[in-house]
């Protein structure tokens, strides 16, 4: 399962360690999926309704199936077990996705928190962190927040 997505995405072997540090697309659609399934389950619950957004969103973003985004997922649970903190996934992002992909990433990031109609206090604190992680201005975070709820 795994080696297909790599394969798809670029990414031959199971080395981490790519020619001059290069990561792939795989590595990076870790990294996203890893801030997703943390948006999703920050405040101790990853719901099924979180799940079957973060599903949704590999399915139909990225093209997906059912079988490699279940293992994506469990792969970006992994390396977030594995993790410090978040700075590791977001600096792979920054280094490869120009702002208007990192908005979008905002914008996907708030679809997960507004799954079930409501922010709490540490999604709350993530958006704010992840945003900064990104290097995004907070009025970015905000217009995609407005754009998510349908407000702006």
């Amino acid at each position: 399962m795994l080696a297909r997505i790599r394969q798809f995405f670029g990414k031959a072997t199971d080395d981490r360690t790519q020619t001059a540090g290069k990561k792939t697309g795989y590595d990076i659609l870790v990294a996203v999926c890893a801030l997703l399934v943390e948006m999703a389950g920050i405040d101790g619950q990853f719901t099924s309704a979180e799940l079957q957004t973060v599903m949704s969103i590999l399915k139909e973003k990225y093209g997906l199936s059912q079988e490699d985004a279940d293992a994506l997922i469990t792969e970006a649970e992994r390396e977030l077990k594995e993790s410090v903190d978040l700075w590791q996934f977001a600096t792979l992002i920054n280094e490869n996705y120009q702002d208007a992909e990192k908005i979008e990433l905002i914008e996907t990031l708030w679809r997960i928190v507004y799954v079930d109609g409501k922010m709490d206090r540490y999604e709350h604190y993530l958006m704010n962190k992840l945003n900064k992680l990104l290097r995004l201005p907070h009025r970015r975070m905000i217009e995609a927040k407005l754009k998510v709820t349908g407000s702006g």
